[in-house]
């Protein structure tokens, strides 16, 4: 352990006051140190120095001066009082919640801060270890939401040995909570709204045990809160029985149903099932939401495998969201390995991101209505106000722009051939078209294919096991990956795209039904303009599938569905090559040989489908 060398210990003293003084913006707050006497509020009591103190407790002394001064400076005690819930585990939510808030605020703006801070909380949790809970009831839930919380305001992980017992119950909470956790990064420094966002996860988590407060009233998105507030004549066994998810205007809410529960359907009405129950519950929502039923009701042809191709079993076949593949703590990694690669290409981001906003936010051409009796008031005229007082208020109203609603979806392949340079690239443009097309209002879906396994799989075992029928048709197991569901923001998604540089993720490629897919995620969207883009270095590939059907028979599949959604599909469809001729499968298709071209490829590409 690296040692520290303070001869001088009362120059030391002096220079953590002063510091904590200077971030808490108050020159009178009194520091000492040592154990006693207790401090009254609002002085600060730190630890004992002495002159052999290691750097790791250095760090921590100045965290905890650090968390001191932060709260000082950026937390309103009668704000936080205002909203404060009831019940024990509540309150100890509201307050760490808050404690992250304002320990971020100076995590971002300062690194030597947050190292302090990140020291301090390290040595807390050493020395007092959280269990490791399986369930919201029975954790210290206080210091999970804090440490969940830090996390997504400074993509800082927990400390290692608290990390488990975070990790036990992150999808729980996202499950219940996410939608509330994600709006807190943009309301970090209006204490108000942040609080408001608090007593929402609060609900959401269901640890509310009043539902009148005040911030009902202009809350938004507060519908638990105002729903169970509704409800007041209801006994406290009707209403935990009720069903939460009807937020979506459902007639038949309240009654009881063995389909699987929609996509956008409350996480609440799960709240008591078990993760795995739910897990597997959300996937088979998500598979069978995925596409429209094949059958008569498809004349034309648009969501059916079409003539001539047959799939020898669709048991193994898995359609899974990107976090469900791998840990949180290697996504994070994994996620700050293509930020790496991001970083140097900054020029070129920036450069492809303002280019097509610039393009987008022209089609969405606005115009202003002016002298009108209601609306936004127009300053501009606020001078005939001035010179003649009996002159009524000008107003003003924004025109609706005919731009068409707008969404996106992003096929990329995930074969072994992409490894390497073009993947990473492809990661890449992921994240800068769904940034910028977010900022225009353009809805943007990520989605990437290839198989489980090399060599067919369990579907290719079951074929030898049935004793190898011929001609048994596609022969491996399906691997569809969702990065980024268009109604996602990609803060909340964005480090799902790391997955795509994970080790042994990419194998085999089976174009046809993975752009089948794709295309009937996007066309059951209510979209004005659908633009489905795939990106591939090649022709579809699998040994198993070839070796026991014809040579071309991935790849007259591929043509038979391009072919269809071409002619028949409201979507439009384009392709990018990346050194391989996708022109011969698509009309509306370029190659590039050079991965490094793809983000002013996908930027030409959209563009040109924009002036249309």
């Amino acid at each position: 352990m690296s040692k520290s060398n303070l001869h001088n210990l009362d120059d030391f003293k002096r220079a953590v006051s002063s510091t904590v003084r200077a971030i808490a913006g108050e020159a009178e707050i009194e520091v000492s140190f040592g154990t006693a006497p207790a401090p009254t509020p609002g002085q600060l009591r730190l630890p004992m120095v002495y002159s052999d103190m290691s750097m790791e407790e250095i760090a921590e002394l100045r965290g905890k001066g650090d968390s001191f001064s932060l709260h000082k400076r950026h937390h309103n005690n009668a704000l936080h009082s205002k909203y404060m819930p009831k019940g024990e585990l509540a309150i100890a939510v509201y307050n760490a919640v808050e404690d992250a808030r304002v320990e971020a605020i100076g995590s971002i703006k300062m690194k030597g801060i947050a190292h302090n801070l990140k020291a301090h909380l390290e040595k807390h949790y050493n020395d007092n270890d959280i269990e490791q809970s399986k369930t919201i009831n029975d954790a210290p839930l206080g210091d999970i939401m804090k440490l969940l919380v830090r996390e997504r305001l400074t993509h800082e992980l927990p400390p290692k040995s608290a990390r488990k017992a975070v990790n036990n119950l992150r999808y729980e909470i996202e499950e219940k909570a996410g939608v509330h956790l994600d709006e807190l990064l943009s309301n970090i420094n209006n204490q108000d709204e942040f609080s408001k966002l608090s007593r929402k996860i609060i609900s959401d988590l269901d640890l509310a045990l009043d539902f009148d407060e005040d911030e009902n009233a202009d809350d938004d998105g507060g519908d638990d809160l105002d729903d169970q507030g509704q409800e007041n004549e209801q006994s406290e066994d009707d209403i935990e029985n009720e069903a939460e998810g009807d937020d979506d205007g459902s007639e038949d809410s309240g009654e009881q149903s063995d389909e699987p529960v929609d996509d956008n359907a409350d996480g609440d009405q799960t709240s008591e099932m078990s993760t795995e129950e739910l897990m597997e519950m959300l996937k088979q929502a998500q598979n069978e939401s995925a596409a429209p039923p094949w059958g008569d009701n498809d004349p034309a042809g648009l969501y059916s495998l079409g003539p001539g191709y047959n799939v020898y079993t669709k048991e193994y076949d898995e359609y899974i969201a990107a976090e469900e593949l791998c840990d949180p703590d290697e996504l994070i990694q994994l996620r700050r390995k293509l930020d790496q690669q991001l970083h140097h290409l900054q020029g070129m981001v920036s450069k492809l991101a303002n280019r097509l906003q610039r393009l987008l936010m022209a089609k969405q051409t606005r115009s202003w209505e002016f002298d009108l009796e209601e609306g936004i008031l127009d300053t501009a005229r606020l001078t005939r106000v001035a010179t003649s007082p009996m002159h009524p208020l000008s107003f003003k109203a924004e025109n609706d722009s005919d731009f068409k609603d707008t969404v996106v979806t992003l096929l990329i392949d995930n074969s072994g051939s992409m490894r390497g340079r073009p993947i990473t690239i492809a990661a890449m443009c992921g994240d800068i078209l769904s940034r910028t097309l977010e900022r225009c209002g353009v809805k943007v879906e990520v989605l990437g294919f290839t198989t489980r396994t090399w060599k067919g799989g369990k579907s290719r075992i079951k074929w030898t096991e049935d004793g190898k029928p011929e001609k048994p048709g596609r022969l491996n197991d399906l691997r569809h990956i969702i990065y980024k569901s268009a109604d996602s923001p990609l803060r909340r998604s964005r480090n799902n795209l790391g997955l795509m540089l994970r080790e042994g993720l990419l194998k085999e490629n089976i174009d046809g039904e993975s752009l089948l897919w794709a295309h009937n995620r996007l066309i059951s969207r209510p979209e004005e303009r659908r633009i489905l883009m795939v990106i591939s270095d090649g022709a579809p590939v699998d040994d198993s599938t070839l070796s026991s059907n014809s040579a071309n028979y991935l790849e007259d599949h591929l043509r038979h569905v391009i072919d269809v959604i071409e002619a028949k599909s409201p979507v439009k469809l384009l392709a990018i090559g990346i050194g391989h001729d996708v022109t011969r499968y698509y009309k509306n298709a370029i190659t590039i040989m050079d991965a490094e071209q793809l983000g002013g490829a996908i930027t030409d590409q959209l563009a040109s489908l924009f002036e249309e």
